[in-house]
């Protein structure tokens, strides 16, 4: 199983990015998925997730209004759209299969390689 997500890059403060997550060797159209992100010398944090069953999604208090999470028609590929970048969104991200609730998430079973956002004027 590996998930792998893409999509990162550089980009000015204001700008946007949107992130991908695929997986070979499972469907995620049947798994929950979270888009997690560490940043050099902090804890990772959970920023957003997918619930496959319902639709439920989360996102983090720092990230609503601006990041959205979503799947395309397959399900099978997760999306983080990310506006209104800040420095402070700079990390590596990665996408999971993860425990998706209204109000919390967490990871629970498979991690992707992550993808480097760098948010700098």
């Amino acid at each position: 199983v590996q998930l792998q997500a893409s999509g990162g890059g550089l980009v000015q403060p204001g700008g946007s990015l949107r992130l991908s997550c695929a997986a070979s060797g499972l469907s995620l159209a049947y798994y929950n998925v979270g888009w997690f992100r560490q940043a050099p010398g902090k804890e990772r944090e959970g920023v957003s997730c997918s619930s496959y069953s319902d639709g439920t999604t989360y996102y983090e208090d720092s990230v609503k209004g601006r990041f959205t999470i979503s799947r395309d028609k397959a399900k099978s590929t997760v999306f983080l759209q990310m506006n209104d970048l800040k420095p402070d969104d700079s990390a590596v991200y990665y996408c999971a299969t993860a425990f998706c609730t209204f109000n919390g998430m967490g990871p629970r079973g498979y991690w992707g390689q992550g993808t480097l956002v760098t948010v700098s004027s």
